[in-house]
């Protein structure tokens, strides 16, 4: 972490805080599985490119993070937007919770400590916001309270079974807001009550 520490810090000034934002793609019955809900339409996939690239970084899970691991090489079938996604996906720096990797790719960091000294140690260093990637990590980092906002975008879709958006107990929250994101996504943004 310290290569991270070292490239967000400006003038030997520490930067604000780091919000921490737990958001994923769900059906309407709670389920994140978004290979069984399909691809996103192009306007919410544009906003998934969107999202990332204003990210100062994201913690994965190591399932998600294999998943997401498809964006490392280029594929000529890609249209112009997921190439966008690509491209700043690779940009952006990420973290790696896991007890089993050894390695993690390239802008990749392993956390294989203390989960909640290191969010917190990164959330003290980075300006902007640091994205959750994974309902089991978002669940571990819900018990320590480290979450700043929960986004729900939900999809015309529903799946009966598959992993819940809320792995664990649900957290008391309050909705602070609602938008439309195209044609069939609504996102609702919620922060712990």
């Amino acid at each position: 972490m310290a290569d991270s520490k070292a490239m967000l810090r400006t003038r030997g000034r520490k930067l604000s805080m780091a919000k921490l934002a737990f958001g994923m793609m769900q059906s309407l019955d709670g389920y994140v599985d978004h290979m069984k809900m399909g691809p996103p339409d192009p306007v919410l996939f544009r906003y998934f490119v969107d999202e990332v690239a204003g990210l100062s970084g994201s913690i994965y899970g190591r399932i998600l993070y294999e998943l997401m691991s498809y964006w490392e090489e280029d594929r000529p079938e890609w249209d112009a937007d997921e190439r966008d996604f690509a491209k700043a996906w690779r940009r952006m720096p990420k973290w790696v919770v896991s007890r089993t990797l050894k390695s993690v790719g390239p802008n990749a960091t392993l956390i294989e400590g203390d989960l909640g000294a290191a969010v917190r140690e990164l959330k003290a260093d980075l300006p902007g916001e640091i994205g959750v990637a994974g309902p089991n990590l978002a669940s571990s980092l819900t018990e320590l309270g480290l979450i700043d906002e929960y986004r729900l975008i939900f999809r015309p879709v529903v799946l009966g079974d598959g992993a819940p958006f809320f792995a664990g107990p649900r957290p008391p929250l309050r909705l602070v807001a609602h938008d439309l994101i195209g044609p069939e996504a609504i996102r609702l943004t919620y922060v712990p009550a």
